[in-house]
């Protein structure tokens, strides 16, 4: 399952993410992911989430991206959700190629909910975008 959280920079979308992320750790029963590109959320996040800096591992275009995520899920089976910051500063600003990647990561983990966070006016998305806005 993807969820989006869209909004412009200053909305609290990141906030939103760390609050999840935290009442997602307190009821895991499998790994929580959260993938950002710089580590700005070292301290924000319990010690039990695997944080992953994606610069560290060269992932900037979302097919790199979506190999990523299919590599981590392929290589731990009880990954229970990933939440992703700042997914635009990752992949760059083109909603269709954002759009067709999240369309395959959704065939991808299906029983894995992703969360992403999305720097931009929801107006802005394409409609394969915003079919994931929860």
């Amino acid at each position: 399952m993807i969820n989006l959280i869209p909004g412009k920079k200053g909305t609290g979308k990141t906030k939103i993410l760390v609050d999840a992320i935290e009442a997602s750790v307190k009821n895991a029963t499998g790994n929580v992911v959260c993938i950002e590109r710089g580590m700005k959320l070292t301290y924000d996040l319990p010690h039990k989430v695997r944080l992953v800096d994606a610069e560290e591992y060269g992932i900037n275009s979302y097919d790199a991206f979506y190999g990523f995520v299919a590599g981590v899920l392929a290589g731990n089976y009880d990954i229970q959700e990933i939440f992703v910051d700042g997914i635009l500063r990752i992949g760059g600003r083109d909603y269709e190629a954002f759009g067709s990647m999240i369309e395959k990561v959704a065939m991808l983990a299906k029983d894995v909910k992703i969360v992403f966070t999305v720097s931009a006016d929801p107006d802005e998305l394409p409609a394969k975008v915003k079919a994931f806005i929860k």
